[in-house]
Formats: C-alpha cells, structure tokens, sequence
C-alpha cells in the first residue's frame, strides 16, 4: 500500500474545493514553493495581541496599521520580525493596498475568519525580493517545516473570501498540528513526509501536559517531523485503526512515514520527551526498520 494507503484514503471525505492537488477549487494554480533554512526556536506562550504589540516596540514605524487593521510592514526588518514572531504567519503582498486591487478585498474579508493567525500587509519591493515575490500574493511563512506557500493571485482565474481562508488553514501547520480533514492537505502536501503522531483522547488529564511537551519537542526535529495530534474520536477512527489501536490504548505515540507508507508505535509505557525522542531517533537511524509495523497481524501457523 502506497500513497493510495488508508491514511491518503481518509481524503476522500474531504470538503468540496480541497480534494485532488488540495487547493482551494477557485484558486487551482500550485503555488510556488520556496525553500529556506530552518533551526532551532523556542516558543513561549504570548497572545497575538502581545506578539504585534511586541513587532511594534522593535521596528517602530516601519509597521503601521492600515485603515483595515492590519499591519503594514514598510520594510525588510518588520517584515523578517513579523514572520519570526508567530509559528504561522500570513503576508498579503499588495504592490497598492486598495479594494480595486484583484484578491485585496477578499483578502481582508479571509483573514476575519482564521484568528488567531497573525497576518499583515507588505508592499515594499525589497521585502518582496527577499521572499521571491513578482506579483501580489497571499504567502504563508511556518517554522514546522521551515516553508512558505504562496498563492499568487494573477494565476488565479477567480478569488473569493471563502476560498482564501480555506487556503490559509489547510495551511497552518504549527509545531503540533490538530489532524482534521483541512489540516490533512497541508499535512500531507509537506515536503517533510514523516509524522510523529500523538494519539489521545482530547478530555484525558495529561492532554494538555503531552501536547506541550510535544510542541516543545517539535522544535528538534524540524525539517525531519511533522507533529501531529489525532483526537480520538469517532471522526478518527479509520485513523486508530490504522494503528491497530482502539479509543481503550489512548493516549499512544505512533510515527507515519508516508515515503515509504509504514508505520510503527512506541512501546507502551510514560510519554516523557526522552522516550519520545528516542523514538524519533531509532526512525532517523533506520533502527526501526526491522521492527514489526503497528497494525499488523501476526501470520497464522498451521498445525
């Protein structure tokens, strides 16, 4: 079973406007990827409000509010501080902020609906040049999988509000990223095509504490992992079952390698980051190679 395996099966419960390639139907062309180098970063627990209050005192005027709200970043440093602020950030590039401008007026209506995603407005051409953008675009920076997406608005033939924030969320991968049918595109759309998955049921006591912990961990392994949380909920099942796993296992941590399409759990016992990483580690190092896959029956011996 290949990338035609359950867990790419499952997308065929996806909405209207997100099968096939995952873009939004209304705004079809791929978006151009850029690559970039990626590191090491701590996150701490800010608000959005406290993080544009924060960009403001380091860059000064070089990000003003537009009449709409939104910040304007005016140059490279505000820009560069804007995006290093958040795990996700959205960026219009507008070479003129005004309504007549093809996608602008959608935009400002898109991002109504995707808080708490921080999201600005550029139109100046070196902080253009410095993230590869030629013509206005919606571009989301991520620091899970060091990746922006854009979406350049002149290859698309029609622009609506709904659309654009479908784009935006399927795209909001974090360090830890909720597995639903929206978030399964920009998941799997990743260049990085291994998954640590943390199973667990969303009401148990630890939940907080593991998705923390793992969020924190996320950091490590940045280029290597996407993290993902998958609640275990009716919604999931096929997911558990993949796994060989029952809403009675939970919580469990499980790793998904979608280039070679197998899988594997760790071994029962305390979620703590050092068995977590270790797990990460016997992966990378080709350890689990020969390890007997999660899900998997035992062959019958005949008598």
């Amino acid at each position: 079973m290949s990338t035609d395996g359950i867990f790419h099966r499952l997308y065929a419960t996806l909405p209207i406007g997100t099968r096939g390639n995952g873009h939004v139907a209304s705004l079809h062309p791929r978006p151009p990827r850029r690559e970039m180098q990626w590191g090491t970063r701590h996150t701490v627990n800010t608000t959005p409000e406290m993080l544009l209050f924060l960009l403001f005192s380091l860059v000064g005027t070089a990000a003003l509010a537009t009449d709409n709200g939104l910040p304007n970043l005016s140059d490279i440093t505000a820009a560069e501080a804007f995006i290093n602020a958040s795990e996700v950030a959205v960026i219009g590039f507008f070479e003129t902020p005004l309504e007549e401008r093809f996608g602008y007026k959608e935009f400002v209506e898109a991002v109504k609906n995707v808080k708490p995603i921080p999201v600005a407005l550029c139109s100046d051409k070196e902080a253009w040049a410095r993230f590869s953008i030629v013509s206005d675009t919606i571009a989301i920076f991520r620091k899970a999988d060091n990746h922006q997406e854009n979406l350049q608005l002149s290859e698309a033939k029609k622009i609506e509000a709904d659309g654009l924030a479908r784009f935006i969320t399927m795209n909001e991968i974090r360090y830890i990223t909720e597995y639903n049918q929206v978030t399964a595109v920009g998941l799997f759309q990743s260049e990085v095509k291994t998954h640590l998955l943390l199973f667990i049921n969303r009401g148990s006591a630890d939940y907080e504490s593991l998705k923390d912990k793992l969020a924190a961990l996320a950091q490590e392994f940045v280029g290597k992992f996407l993290f993902v949380l998958i609640h275990g909920v009716k919604s999931n099942e096929k997911s558990l079952g993949y796994f060989g796993l029952t809403l009675r296992d939970l919580p469990r941590i499980g790793i998904y390698d979608s280039n070679s399409d197998m899988k594997w759990l760790m071994p029962e016992g305390e979620i703590s980051t050092e068995r977590v990483r270790e797990f990460c580690q016997s992966f990378l190092e080709g350890d689990l190679k020969d390890v007997k896959q999660a899900g998997t029956l035992d062959p019958k011996t005949e008598l």
